[in-house]
């Protein structure tokens, strides 16, 4: 197998294949030798499992996860890289590349049939630009998944660990936490991509919670109250609720109260139980 963390070997690859960047994608591939065997590892990669990778690249990580997990199936929607993977991963046999766009394949039906009852895992280098579109699809479907470990801007992965209610969290914090708990893991460096991006990335990992921290009769509502309430962050959270759900604003302050919360809180202070609270009691006299 070719050493796929040396430049040279890659540029040449890449150079017998035709293959050029694409901005548009959001290309950066993963050079640095120390950084995808630690995301196989911490990531769940292991015997008896299988593994959905997001994006394949030239197949660094691909390689790392087939050489620990039972089956690795990738979703890459660049078909330029395709026959740069059939080289670059001709040594494994339990590798599959299915041609397709992350946020439209049916990850259920791929999991059925290319999985069957075997445990599953998720790993992705992701785009900066699609990194909440994709987990949130990831963790909004419900899938019979473990874990969702991906790389993201380092400036993204503080905010979907963040604990609710402090200053980093936002609307995209609580809907993680309410699927899965979050963790980072490590930082990368820009200098561990080709081509290098303008910010650092770090890797975190979702575990995925078999319950909710907290019971909501509507899904639907209390996430719709969430986004709204961190719409405006510079104004209250009644403000906000008010303006994205069309609740009056007096409605919504009398909610407030009820909770036993200040009328002025913002959005950012408010826990998950608290969040919850209050939308069990918007729904109750709304």
């Amino acid at each position: 197998m070719s050493n796929l963390s040396d430049i040279g070997v890659i540029k040449n690859i890449l150079n017998k294949h035709g293959f050029t960047f694409s901005k548009a994608l959001g290309q950066n591939f993963i050079i640095n030798p120390g950084v995808c065997p630690r995301i196989a590892e911490e990531g769940g990669a292991r015997e008896g499992i299988g593994v959905i990778e997001v994006g394949a690249g030239i197949g660094v990580l691909t390689a790392e996860l087939a050489k620990r997990a039972d089956k690795v199936v990738c979703i890459e929607l660049d078909e330029r890289l395709f026959p740069v993977l059939d080289e670059t991963l001709a040594d494994f046999d339990n590798i599959k590349i299915i041609h397709g766009d992350i946020l439209k394949v049916d990850l259920q039906k791929i999991i059925e049939e290319e999985f069957g009852d075997m445990p599953v895992t998720v790993c992705a280098n992701l785009p900066y630009y699609i990194t909440s579109p994709v987990i949130m699809k990831l963790l909004e479907s419900k899938l019979p998944i473990e874990a969702i470990t991906v790389m993201v801007q380092k400036e993204a992965a503080q905010r979907l660990c963040a604990n609710v209610g402090s200053r980093d969290s936002g609307a995209v914090t609580v809907a993680v936490n309410y699927y899965a708990e979050a963790q980072k893991l490590f930082d990368v460096s820009r200098g561990s991509f080709m081509p290098s991006p303008n910010v650092d990335s770090a890797v975190i990992r979702l575990d995925i919670r078999q319950n909710p921290p907290v019971e909501v009769s509507d899904e639907k509502f209390f996430f719709s109250m969430v986004k709204s309430a961190f719409a405006q962050r510079r104004k209250t959270a009644s403000n906000g609720i008010s303006a994205g759900t069309g609740i009056s604003k007096g409605t919504v302050i009398e909610a407030i109260e009820n909770c036993g919360m200040n009328p002025s809180v913002r959005a950012e202070s408010l826990s998950m139980e608290e969040l919850g609270e209050l939308c069990e009691e918007l729904i109750r006299i709304k």
